[in-house]
């Protein structure tokens, strides 16, 4: 396995410039885009080869990469009174703690399944 292989690769359809782009989340950004995805894809994955090579060349650190990251599953966010007092409420209505309630929405939000 190669060190570009730890990076995610992410291409997706751009409504805007109505073709696809490429980006590494955490290590690159758009860099890349086409009519083609599966070019774009391949596009993506060198240009990613070529940054760690760079990277190793000058001596520059790596980004840590998301794949290899560990995650606790939790995280902290500050929102308004009053959003905050319209989730409980919202939360206390239909039986679901708190937690529950925004866990589902954020899934939802993620998945684009609501």
């Amino acid at each position: 396995m190669k060190v570009a292989d730890k990076y995610i690769k992410l291409v997706e359809w751009s409504e805007e410039d109505q073709c696809y782009v490429g980006s590494s989340p955490g290590f690159i950004g758009p860099c890349c885009h086409g009519k083609d995805e599966t070019r774009v894809y391949k596009q993506l994955c060198s240009i990613v080869e070529e940054w760690v090579d760079i990277h190793q060349q000058e001596g520059l650190p790596l980004p840590e990469s998301l794949t290899s990251k560990s995650f606790s599953g939790k995280f902290v966010i500050r929102v308004g009174k009053d959003l905050h007092k319209a989730l409980a409420i919202k939360a206390a209505a239909s039986g679901k703690s708190l937690n529950n309630l925004c866990t589902n929405l954020l899934q939802s939000s993620v998945t684009g399944q609501g």
